[in-house]
């Protein structure tokens, strides 16, 4: 991200520009933005499908810088906590120390911005026993001893195991217990950094700096606790990633990075199957009168007077994107048994062809806990009498 003052402070009044981008790509294929967070250069935005949204629950957001002596964020990382039908996920963006010689100092920024994951007065375990970790970003890990000529040799042959041998954090990662932890895919794309910019060719300035790695995607699951032979222990919940893809694109120009993507397939067995809270439209939904919405909630959802309901269309943004939207306090016409109704007035719901949903969003859980099914809202005229004086709908 552009960290000059003035970018700070438009992305602060208005959408940055990264999320806008995304949002228009992926808001077609169903993804909603659910969190974002940003120090300075660093950017984390999490985007999920709508019918994902009721089970997953941003847990918190976080910046921990390591720029000067801490203080400063052009260094450091940015994290999402979440918790994914039941699950703990962390996702940690970083950028780390860069230059050769600064290989120590990557590393202890690497364990003090996993040491400052504390979650205290939350009731959120420790991030080593969150059941994943997804961790990537700017990492200005290099290639030791080679000379220059010798790598660039290397890469133009496309002989990159002499160099996995002398990546800086290959060989950290065999010699520390922690990081050793972390698992990587292959490095089968050509170092990522450095090139001049617009072009596909490494540093030609007077520095010549050395190609590297730099840009990596790691990930580390839960540890699991070693079986005792007079114990019999449960079956462990099903939770497993699989890697599909470790790539760069190299066609794209305008960094002196090339940008780096994973793929991966997130198998699991949900430990919260059901959502905290059902919507139920009520009947025939027209413009003519106010809408009237049903809901249930589980017995350990606590709600707030400061939850509300919002009425999107099909192909929503992000949370905020909504038509309308009622406290659900406020608008409430009935509660019993767990059985709560609120009504939404139509005056300024547009007459549309789209489709709408329903979302609950929890104030207190900072996320959305239930989502309704499609529906259209039918015009005024949507209902017409018969010959015989009975209403009947239009097909």
């Amino acid at each position: 991200m552009n960290c000059g003052i003035l970018s700070l402070l438009s992305d602060t009044a208005f959408e940055d520009p990264w999320s806008s981008f995304f949002m228009d790509v992926l808001s077609p294929l169903s993804f909603v933005k659910v969190s974002s967070v940003r120090m300075q250069g660093l950017l984390l935005l999490f985007f999920a499908k709508h019918q994902h949204l009721p089970f997953v629950q941003i847990l918190s957001t976080k910046s921990t810088p390591t720029g000067l002596f801490g203080y400063w964020g052009n260094k450091g990382g940015v994290t999402i906590c979440l918790k994914l039908y039941g699950y703990y996920v962390s996702i940690i963006n970083c950028h780390l120390p860069p230059h050769m010689a600064n290989n120590d100092q990557r590393l202890e920024h690497f364990d003090w911005i996993l040491e400052m994951q504390n979650f205290e007065g939350q009731d959120i375990p420790n991030i080593l026993e969150h059941d994943l970790i997804l961790w990537f970003g700017d990492m200005n890990f290099r290639i030791d001893d080679f000379g220059l000529h010798f790598v660039r040799e290397s890469i133009k042959n496309r002989c990159y195991s002499d160099l996995w041998e002398k990546d800086q954090l290959s060989i950290a990662k065999r010699h520390d217990p922690l990081l050793r932890e972390f698992q990587e895919g292959p490095l089968l794309f050509p170092p990522t950094y450095k090139f001049d910019k617009n072009s596909n060719n490494y540093d030609t300035s007077e520095k010549k700096r050395k190609p590297a790695w730099t840009d990596r995607i790691l990930w580390r699951m839960k540890r699991q606790p070693q079986a005792n032979p007079h114990t019999q222990r449960l079956p462990a919940p099903h939770f497993c990633l699989s890697l599909r893809s470790y790539v760069s694109h190299m066609m794209y120009c305008i960094s002196d990075h090339k940008p780096v993507t994973s793929t991966f397939d997130l198998e699991l067995k949900p430990l919260v199957s059901a959502p905290l809270i059902t919507l139920i439209p009520e009947r025939l939904w027209t413009m003519e009168n106010d809408m009237l919405i049903s809901y249930s909630l589980t017995p350990d959802f606590l709600s707030s007077p400061w939850d509300w309901i919002g009425l999107y269309k099909v192909g929503l943004r992000h949370i905020n994107d909504y038509v309308s939207y009622v406290w659900v306090r406020d608008n409430q016409v009935s509660f019993s048994d767990g059985l709560s109704q609120v009504y939404f007035n139509t005056s300024n719901i547009p007459e549309t062809e789209d489709q709408f949903l329903l979302c609950y969003y929890s104030n207190s859980l900072h996320s959305v806990v239930g989502i309704s099914k499609p529906f259209k809202i039918q015009p005024g005229s949507f209902l017409a009498e018969d010959p015989l004086g009975e209403a009947q709908p239009h097909i």
